[in-house]
């Protein structure tokens, strides 16, 4: 579902596109060369990276190269969980992050699709779980929430409506956050992935802090817009993901509508109608007022 390419993306994407890359040796091979990579596969292509599937002694791997200040943002957190919850590391220097690949067969967004929505969300929750557990060692600076939601004011004020009771939800929360910790800030079913005996670790995460309930939002938009806006599907995840992740269902609600106008404010901001984000503004709203 993403859509834009130079601000933060509130959804995941439609799937990463194979794609030769004219730049592919001046790219990829000082990084080939230097952690003694062997390409295995085509260059994948995402708004923010170039990757490349790859084996170092045999075991798969993905060098994933940053073209966007946010994409270079999450590797010392990936570094940082030490593959606890999230994709072990290998290797990460500059704008390059060499991590196991997920070889495993599982799809989430697949289970969504099949009748297994709520094991899906069971899952990203307890992803989610491990990757808010304590450390012994401090985390890497981290972007407060209240930055990550700076958009959503000035777009409110210009555009009412539900935009703007989005804001109003937001700045409470943000006002008084509970349980405030390191988040992953962009955690749905394509940033959960398969790692086989390893079990189910994130990638990709915006490196936030603030509200653990926030990394569980995204959940709702995800993994398309016809699951996302499905009847009764929005109503029914809030209640499997606050009782797997041991949240306040009304709590969690207002973060989706918080979360809702965000996003819908990036895509003012770009020109675009947010259609979708406002159409689960709408139905977050409708679930708060029977809660």
């Amino acid at each position: 579902m993403t859509r834009r390419t130079h601000k933060p993306r509130p959804r995941a994407s439609a799937g990463r596109q194979a794609s030769t890359l004219p730049d592919y040796d001046a790219l990829f091979a000082p990084w080939l060369e230097r952690w003694n990579l062997i390409p295995d596969g085509e260059v994948l292509v995402t708004p923010g990276s170039r990757l490349l599937p790859v084996r170092r002694n045999g075991a798969p791997g993905m060098l994933k190269i940053a073209l966007e200040a946010e994409e270079r943002r999450g590797p010392l957190l990936m570094v940082w969980w030490a593959g606890q919850g999230a994709a072990p590391v290998w290797a990460h220097e500059g704008d390059a992050l060499l991590m196991e690949r997920a070889t495993g067969p599982g799809s989430l967004a697949a289970m969504a699709h099949e009748g297994r929505d709520d094991e899906a969300t069971r899952i990203i929750c307890a992803v989610a779980g491990q990757l808010h557990a304590p450390r012994r060692s401090p985390p890497p600076p981290l972007l407060p929430l209240a930055q990550w939601f700076a958009a959503l004011a000035p777009v409110a004020a210009r555009e009412g409506g539900l935009i703007a009771r989005a804001a109003s939800v937001a700045r409470e929360l943000l006002q008084a956050p509970r349980e405030v910790g390191v988040l992953h800030g962009d955690l749905h079913h394509a940033n959960v992935l398969d790692f086989g005996p390893r079990g189910w670790l994130a990638i990709d995460p915006k490196r936030l802090q603030g509200e653990r309930a926030f990394d569980f939002a995204n959940i709702l938009f995800n993994p398309d817009l016809e699951t996302a806006t499905a009847p009764g599907r929005l109503a029914r995840q809030v209640s499997v993901a606050a009782e797997a992740a041991g949240l306040d269902r009304r709590r969690l609600l207002q973060w989706v509508l918080a979360f809702a106008g965000l996003s819908a404010a990036w895509f003012v901001e770009d020109g675009v109608t947010p259609t979708f984000d406002l159409a689960i503004a709408e139905i977050a709203a409708a679930e708060l007022a029977k809660a």
